[in-house]
């Protein structure tokens, strides 16, 4: 079985984008940043990465970044929104009131 190829993001703060580029094709979360909140507005990631576990490596590194800052997150992206509702231990890196709405939203893929 081959070793999994090893994945690493970077911040590209001109683009406004965390980037991770694999076997020469690049994910990336775009992100907003406003006055103490960073906003993840989109994900992708290339056909061929799917299910390899990028879009996770892509949300971890902006999770780390905003903890980092001291920013709070806005999940806009769907991907980032199923990402913090099972993921408890990071809810905390949104405002209670974000979180208040993201749990009444209901389970991962129904918001």
């Amino acid at each position: 079985m081959a070793e999994p190829t090893p994945v690493t993001v970077t911040d590209n703060p001109q683009a406004l984008r965390l980037e991770a580029t694999v076997a020469g094709q690049t994910g990336y979360a775009e992100y907003v940043l406003g006055p103490g909140t960073i906003t993840f507005t989109h994900t992708r990631v290339p056909q061929s990465l799917r299910g390899h576990g990028i879009g996770t490596h892509l949300i971890e590194a902006g999770l780390r970044l905003a903890r980092a800052r001291g920013l709070k997150v806005i999940p806009v992206c769907p991907f980032f929104r199923d990402y913090l509702r099972t993921h408890p231990q990071q809810q905390d890196l949104m405002s209670a009131q974000v979180r208040e709405r993201l749990l009444a939203q209901g389970p991962p893929g129904h918001g």
